[in-house]
């Protein structure tokens, strides 16, 4: 399996019912941190125009190994379906994770920048909802 399958043993189920993650906690700065770290990857805009095709929402990179991880789960039915099946469960949740991680860490720039009493560009916050609202609409039209 590739690389990115980070968690084989993650399912759908996990994604419903996670662990409970630690509480934030303050360090001796007085600056919040969060026990589990975030992906700092950008995240790809999204297009809300019906008639254009949207951005993809991984760098290339990742798209070919996300799909190369489930050419290998296809492949692999043949001779073993049950493992094919649990295989790629714990594929599409890791794809799941890793679009939850992407909103995650912007989400977070963005508390990050309010946390200092900056002003957060009203722009910025403009495509970040953009964002949002493009990738709602995918996961309704799946």
């Amino acid at each position: 399996m590739s690389e990115l399958l980070r968690d084989e043993r993650l399912t759908t189920a996990d994604i419903v019912n996670p662990p409970r993650p630690e509480l934030s906690s303050v360090n001796s700065d007085g600056v919040n941190t969060r026990a589990e770290t975030r992906n700092n990857s950008e995240f790809a805009q999204t297009s809300t125009n019906a008639q254009t095709q949207p951005n993809p929402l991984f760098p290339d990179d990742e798209l070919h190994n996300f799909r190369s991880s489930w050419d290998q789960v296809q492949t692999s039915f043949v001779d073993e379906p049950r493992a094919a099946v649990e295989h790629a469960d714990s594929l599409v949740a890791n794809v799941v994770k890793r679009i939850a991680e992407q909103f995650a860490t912007e989400r977070e720039q963005l508390e990050k920048q309010w946390d200092r009493g900056e002003n957060v560009n009203t722009e910025d916050l403009r495509q970040a909802f953009k964002r949002y609202r493009a990738f709602f609409d995918r996961l309704l039209t799946v």
